[in-house]
């Protein structure tokens, strides 16, 4: 399977935006979204970018470039570019108002996952140790979501995972699916735009330890 190029772009910069964190002083202080968001509004985006640790990083690379890829090799590259950046700010605008700070790619991510679910909802991925569509595996992850959400507002968190980012992003990410889903049939007249059957294999412990570190699983 042919990946697209913005996919493996975006992770190029996070990872040297994680080297940036790692080396210079302060630097992840000058870009994480905080109360000072207001005033200085770049970091609704720069905070994307930002990550909290390795296992972090590593889980959001792996879904980016997996989910990243199959949706701009469906849509395009620019509406690939357009679900990634606006999902990931409106979900911090949203984030924002019920976190002390945030940082991390997985509000984006969840708009991507969110867009790909209405895309190409019958599309086959292995998750919770089986293989299945991939809008039933988003009804697990909005479950898990909703349920550490729940935690959060009752005051019994399950761990410091942005949950209401994740459903901000993938509720965005819906609506831009729902504009472009019919996107699909153009760009599946080019050969090189195909993706063959409706499945894609995806490392099962990889995918375990995403969904254990974001989803509480």
């Amino acid at each position: 399977m042919k990946f697209g190029f913005w996919a493996f772009k975006l992770s190029g910069i996070i990872i040297l935006v994680f080297l940036a964190q790692m080396f210079i002083s302060g630097f992840t202080n000058w870009f994480v979204l905080d109360g000072q968001s207001w005033i200085q509004p770049w970091r609704f985006v720069s905070s994307v970018f930002l990550h909290g640790g390795l296992a972090h990083i590593a889980f959001n690379l792996f879904a980016l470039v997996l989910f990243g890829s199959i949706l701009e090799r469906l849509i395009g590259s620019r509406r690939f570019l357009i679900v990634f950046f606006v999902t990931g700010v409106l979900a911090n605008l949203v984030s924002v108002n019920f976190y002390s700070s945030s940082l991390g790619a997985s509000g984006a991510i969840f708009g991507v996952i969110g867009a790909l679910i209405i895309v190409r909802p019958m599309l086959t991925v292995w998750a919770f140790g089986m293989p299945m569509p991939i809008f039933i595996a988003g009804i697990f992850w909005v479950g898990a979501d909703v349920l550490g959400t729940i935690g959060f507002f009752t005051g019994n968190p399950i761990d410091n995972t942005g949950n209401i980012a994740h459903l901000s992003g993938i509720l965005f990410g819906f609506i831009f699916g729902g504009m472009w889903r019919g996107v699909r049939a153009e760009f599946g007249k080019h050969k090189e735009m195909k993706i063959k059957d409706d499945r894609v294999d995806l490392d099962e412990q990889a995918i375990r330890a995403w969904e254990e570190k974001y989803l509480g699983k």
